[in-house]
């Protein structure tokens, strides 16, 4: 049964996509069975992953208007499926506000395929939005990017309340994975004090790995690759394998405990 992790801040430019997409794929590579569900409307994941054309999207999972296999897309990276995101997911937030159980949609939607898939990675939209709401419902546990610059810890409290609210009402076993620190310079003073500064606040809570700067990273996207299809040589690579490493023995010393 997978485990299901969402991807979130409601912080723009944290690497929230960025490690979704490649923390997927070094699963992938380490040979899991990935899901990546693409739950932001500017759909960066799936052009990531170069998927350009989808007849069904998160749209259509979220208003259960066709069956979640019909959704699926096999990727170019091994073991790694999505479901895609369009535009269209935008107008979700507003249609689903009179709709009955609105939070469980995707949780519901996920159940079928779950047995399929060892882990769904959710990438969610920079917002605490509805669509944001489902995803943390739905989710076991969610990673939280937290970018090596000032106001890095801006909004984190809001996010955390937010975690809390929907353990409270809707999702009583949602576990904060981790934090996950992003865009690390270590040239920086700045850089290296929120390290300590997060580890001070957060010292049970933050992933050992480190995400650096990297250029093969940023530019990986625009050739609709993950970072280990572009360059698996790349410090971006070998940082999301630790990553992934880092993830699975979590969560197999969890389950063998």
């Amino acid at each position: 049964m997978a485990k299901i992790i969402g991807i979130a801040n409601q912080k723009g430019g944290v690497g929230k996509t960025t490690t979704a997409v490649n923390l997927a794929a070094a699963l992938g590579v380490l040979e899991k069975k990935i899901l990546i569900i693409d739950a932001d409307p500017q759909a960066n994941a799936t052009s990531g992953l170069g998927i350009e054309d989808a007849t069904f999207s998160t749209y259509h999972l979220l208003e259960h208007s066709v069956e979640v296999e019909k959704c699926i897309q096999k990727t170019a990276s091994p073991n790694l499926d999505i479901i895609p995101s369009h535009i269209d997911l935008v107008a979700a937030e507003i249609e689903l506000v009179d709709r009955e159980n609105r939070e469980y949609m995707l949780k519901k939607a996920l159940q079928s395929i779950k047995a399929n898939y060892d882990y769904i990675i959710i990438d969610c939209a920079p917002s605490l939005g509805l669509i944001t709401v489902n995803a943390l419902t739905a989710a076991d546990s969610v990673i939280i990017p937290i970018q090596c610059e000032y106001f890095a810890l801006e909004g984190l409290g809001k996010l955390l309340n937010t975690i809390k609210n929907v353990q409270n009402i809707h999702n009583k076993d949602l576990d904060i994975e981790g934090l996950l620190l992003t865009m690390f310079d270590s040239r920086l003073r700045l850089s290296n004090q929120v390290v300590e500064e997060v580890h001070l606040h957060f010292p049970e809570m933050v992933f050992e790995t480190i995400i650096s700067r990297n250029v093969r990273l940023s530019e990986a996207p625009s050739f609709g690759e993950s970072i280990l299809n572009y360059d698996a040589e790349s410090k971006g690579a070998i940082q999301y394998l630790q990553l992934a490493e880092e993830v699975l023995l979590k969560n197999e010393n969890l389950i063998s405990n």
